[in-house]
């Protein structure tokens, strides 16, 4: 489906790229066929959490998977750009990986959750923000059952906050972007024109 990788090319716009959205609405598949399509030019923040690894997960690759009792220590450093607590696990992105981007002349993404949004922009980071939400609350559920990874108590948790992502997201102001991922390939072009459009 995915047609040949494109050359590395840093978008007119390099601020952080902020990308939320309910579990299970497809967040990772649209920014993973991003950096597909630009290799070289994206990279990924690692968040850390307290949750244990799901079956094919890497630490340091999809999460850093980390203690309560060190994720703790580093909140009381204030070495966190966020951090949040949902489905009784820790998440939070560390300061370090802006930083460690444009070090790298890369695009950092974050892949964070409403109360991480939330906290991001208190912080005062420059940042792009980009919602993903589902074509209906009934086709969220519908694939989060299809992952198989979830108990139905955390399938409940999860779609009860999808529907708080959702109605903070019709927030004016909130996100500069909202797709509804519906169809794969027009949801990833209207992702790649917003991040490939000139920088305001």
């Amino acid at each position: 489906m995915a047609p040949a990788a494109t050359t590395s090319s840093l978008p007119p716009d390099t601020r952080p790229l902020i990308i939320s959205g309910p579990s299970g609405v497809g967040k990772g598949t649209l920014y993973n066929l991003l950096f597909a399509r630009h290799p070289g030019t994206f990279v990924l923040s690692v968040s850390h959490t307290t949750r244990g690894p799901r079956q094919g997960e890497q630490d340091g690759v999809h999460y850093r998977f980390v203690t309560p009792e060190s994720f703790e220590a580093l909140v009381q450093k204030g070495g966190f750009l966020e951090h949040a607590t949902f489905g009784g696990n820790r998440y939070g992105t560390p300061k370090s990986v802006v930083d460690e981007a444009r070090a790298q002349d890369k695009v950092v993404v974050l892949d964070i959750e409403m109360e991480g949004v939330k906290q991001v922009k208190k912080t005062g980071v420059d940042a792009r923000y980009v919602f993903i939400a589902p074509p209906s609350v009934e086709e969220l559920e519908r694939r989060l059952r299809g992952r198989g990874t979830e108990k139905e108590e955390s399938i409940r948790k999860r779609l009860a906050q999808a529907g708080a992502e959702l109605e903070y997201a019709k927030t004016p102001g909130v996100h500069d972007l909202v797709i509804v991922n519906d169809d794969l390939e027009r949801a990833y072009k209207q992702l790649e024109e917003f991040v490939y459009k000139p920088a305001q």
